[in-house]
């Protein structure tokens, strides 16, 4: 018999994530770097809530190993408003990024908040990673394959391969 589990996944954010993909996190972060103004939609009162990629990855793990079906909603429920977000991105990246507002699309929802009351009953399960201590780790990783290490170029180092 094949062995099912089932996950709602929530808004995620991390390193390693494609940079140009068009998901608000990864925008504002690569227009950031590159000096661009964060594009708001609409008033920017529209609410997200995002984890970070680890803490997806414990949810999974632990639905897969335990005995539950689901559905499970696997998420953070810490809302922020997009015009919120925006001003994390500025405060970890550039202060003085501008922030652009153009017209919302017709069918963005005005909230995303996950109810993960049974993953946390269920599966022992949480988000622990906030926003502001996630969102640097993405940081560091999208200014390395934007820009190379070229903000400090001193932490570079050479390494000789030999094998034994």
């Amino acid at each position: 018999m094949m062995q099912v589990r089932i996950a709602r996944i929530f808004n995620t954010y991390g390193p390693r994530m494609c940079i140009d993909d068009g998901r608000v996190v990864s925008n504002f972060v690569a227009q950031a770097l590159r000096k661009e103004p964060l594009t708001v939609y609409g008033d920017g009162k529209q609410t997200r809530s995002f984890q970070y990629v680890s803490d997806l990855v414990e949810g999974l793990m632990r639905l897969m190993e335990g005995e539950h079906v689901g559905p499970f909603n696997l998420g953070n429920p810490g809302e922020f408003t997009m015009l919120e977000l925006a001003q994390v991105v500025q405060e970890t990246i550039e202060p003085n990024a501008k922030i652009e507002f153009k017209p919302n699309t017709e069918d963005d929802p005005h909230k995303r908040k996950p109810d993960i009351t049974k993953a946390k009953e269920l599966l022992g399960w949480k988000p622990k990673v906030p926003l502001r201590k996630g969102l640097p780790m993405m940081v560091s990783d999208f200014r390395q394959r934007i820009f190379g290490d070229q903000k400090n170029p001193a932490t570079t180092t050479t390494t000789s391969s030999t094998t034994a």
